[in-house]
């Protein structure tokens, strides 16, 4: 086998053994929103340095934990917190978690992110559903997904999900992943406004290409937690991106909930939710 086959079978082989259910839908919570999981019951919850082949996140509001929850009888896996390209890690790392998802049976995937806005309709605290990306940061990891496949039925549940909670504002729009670790200047974002961007950030993409490379149905969504450089003349900080997601928390949570529910509906024979 090879050493990518190999790390595999062990991530997988250790999260069995230890409880971590058969989960059919997975989610990737972004800076700020990893409390979200902390909703539910949690069935099994298990930091990333002891999974083989995981890495652990640096940057604030990325636990690095996998939990378990179920949600109308099926199994959902959590990922609180990812790794980013600027602290380091090979992009083959960042997606490894994915892969495993894959082996462990999840057929949906959410990825989340938090987001600076560079349509000038967006306003601090919106939401988006991708309805497509641009990839322009300089990687390069073996992929051949064809790009921008976003699941229609789940772009709907989720535009659906968004129109039964009142104080959240969901737009669709194009996704810019940018390596970072700097925020762009003003004339970068004037660039990405040009080439049809609505926001930037710093992650997504491969996770995304990774996903529908191995056949899962994917949706994306970016949490707007500030306007991007030269929008407005408030600086940006990682503390302004915590600061919004912690505001927002209630009504992502809300959000999340009816979103689960629709993507669960169905796929269950007793259609209970846990804890009910």
């Amino acid at each position: 086998m090879s050493p990518m086959t190999d790390k595999l079978t062990a991530a997988v082989e250790y999260l069995e053994s230890n409880n971590i259910g058969s989960p059919k839908i997975g989610l990737i919570l972004g800076s700020g929103m990893g409390n979200t999981v902390d909703n539910y019951p949690v069935l099994q919850s298990i930091g990333y340095e002891q999974i083989p082949g995981f890495k652990q996140p640096t940057v604030a509001g990325h636990q690095g934990q996998l939990k378990m929850t179920n949600h109308y009888g099926v199994d959902v896996i959590w990922m609180q917190g990812r790794l980013h390209y600027y602290e380091g890690h090979s992009v083959e790392d960042m997606v490894f978690p994915i892969r495993v998802m894959k082996e462990l049976g999840v057929q949906k995937l959410l990825i989340t992110n938090a987001a600076g806005g560079v349509s000038t309709y967006f306003h601090e605290g919106d939401f988006m559903v991708l309805d497509g990306h641009l990839g322009l940061a300089n990687m390069t990891f073996s992929s051949a997904a064809a790009p921008g496949s976003y699941c229609p039925q789940m772009r709907t549940n989720a535009m659906e999900a968004a129109s039964n909670v009142p104080n959240l504002t969901m737009h669709a729009g194009v996704y810019a992943m940018v390596s970072g670790p700097s925020y762009e200047t003003p004339a970068e974002v004037k660039m990405l406004r040009t080439l049809g961007a609505d926001a930037v950030g710093m992650s997504t993409v491969p996770e995304v290409l990774t996903a529908q490379q191995l056949g899962m149905k994917v949706l994306g969504i970016s949490c707007i937690t500030n306007m991007a450089s030269g929008i407005t003349n408030a600086p940006l900080s990682h503390e302004e991106v915590m600061e919004t997601s912690s505001r927002v928390k209630a009504d992502f949570a809300d959000w999340l909930d009816r979103w689960l529910a629709l993507e669960t509906k169905g796929e269950s024979d007793d259609g209970k939710h846990l804890g009910e």
